[in-house]
């Protein structure tokens, strides 16, 4: 059946009334607070019972050695670096109260650093590697092969005097301006972070961050989860990635992925046939294609979870680091979704 731009364009128009209409049929479900705090708390038992095997077995995979012997004797071990940092992340404390925090534990673990040597460890090339292999492990001890995934992106702030939301709001604001004052409202002064999540699992398999755009996140993101050799069924993104490269770009990372979109209201039917078959599935069975796309509310609630465990904020700086942070946030996500759904 053959569609055109006009029918396209005119299906946007009245997707309001659509997704009131659908919303209306399906109402979202009240959450059973029993079940939950159940659930809620095998998690957090699942998260801690996994978390130093998980980091003795990233470790034991690493082969390291120095090119030097001279210098400090190490005081961490590269298990110990992995656990302080994430532990570090969790508690949400800065580097010195976690210093602070070391001196106390020392009674019982002797171990106790100084604030500037846990800083260093979020650019420490042994202890990212380590991450990389904890992640790894946690999707294969979820055995994930195949995906039908979301990926959205948010921001964190770099101080605590900022807002991602509200600083975004400024940024918008800032549109009817001269160009230098915009250059100076999106100065560094918040991070963009995209991740993918699978749907079914509620692991995230990627992450990626920048200062720039979200859209470098977002390919950040994407190269990860292509590094994992996870087939990806299908994608779901919201509107600023509704166009035909967006398919184009996915389609080539991953082979037969669907990619859902919500077409913008300048949407043709020119283009690939991938974009010809997703605006002829939107046009045709609207509904049961909005069921679909509509899974990627999980990525805006994973979102809330996230920063709500581990903070709103972002306080490294350098680039190197900011990844590490952000992948720990991704790590802890992980860890409490491990226990079984």
């Amino acid at each position: 059946m053959k569609i055109t731009t006009k029918e396209v364009r005119t299906a946007v128009r009245l997707l309001d009334e659509i997704i009131k209409e659908y919303k209306e049929e399906h109402p979202s479900k009240k959450r059973n607070w029993k079940t939950y705090e159940h659930q809620h708390a095998e998690r957090v038992a699942t998260a801690f019972r996994e978390l130093k095997p998980f980091a003795q077995k990233a470790v034991a995979s690493l082969q390291t050695t120095r090119s030097s012997e001279r210098g400090r004797k190490r005081k961490l071990s590269l298990e110990q670096k992995v656990l302080v940092l994430l532990l570090k992340h969790l508690v949400k404390k800065s580097n010195r109260d976690m210093a602070h925090m070391l001196i106390l534990f020392s009674l019982l673990t002797d171990v106790s650093v100084s604030y500037k040597s846990i800083e260093r460890l979020y650019s420490d090339h042994e202890v990212q590697l380590a991450i990389h292999n904890l992640h790894m492990l946690i999707l294969q001890k979820k055995n994930i092969t195949t995906t039908d995934s979301s990926g959205d992106g948010t921001g964190y702030a770099i101080s605590v005097r900022q807002h991602y939301s509200s600083e975004a709001q400024k940024l918008k604001q800032a549109i009817k301006k001269s160009s230098q004052q915009r250059k100076q409202s999106k100065r560094r002064k918040y991070i963009y972070s995209f991740e993918i999540i699978d749907l079914k699992s509620r692991l995230y398999l990627g992450c990626g961050t920048s200062f720039k755009s979200e859209k470098e996140a977002f390919l950040k993101a994407i190269d990860m989860v292509q590094q994992t050799r996870i087939t990806m069924k299908s994608l779901r993104l919201d509107r600023y990635y509704s166009g035909q490269t967006t398919i184009t770009f996915c389609r080539n990372k991953f082979e037969n992925t669907k990619v859902y979109l919500i077409p913008k209201k300048n949407a043709t039917i020119k283009g690939s046939w991938e974009w010809k078959r997703m605006l002829h599935a939107f046009l045709h069975t609207t509904k049961p294609y909005l069921q679909e796309y509509y899974k990627r509310n999980q990525s805006e609630s994973a979102f809330s979870e996230d920063k709500r465990r581990t903070g709103w904020t972002i306080a490294q700086r350098k680039v190197e680091r900011v990844d590490t942070a952000n992948t720990l946030t991704m790590l802890w996500h992980n860890l409490y979704w491990l226990a079984p759904i």
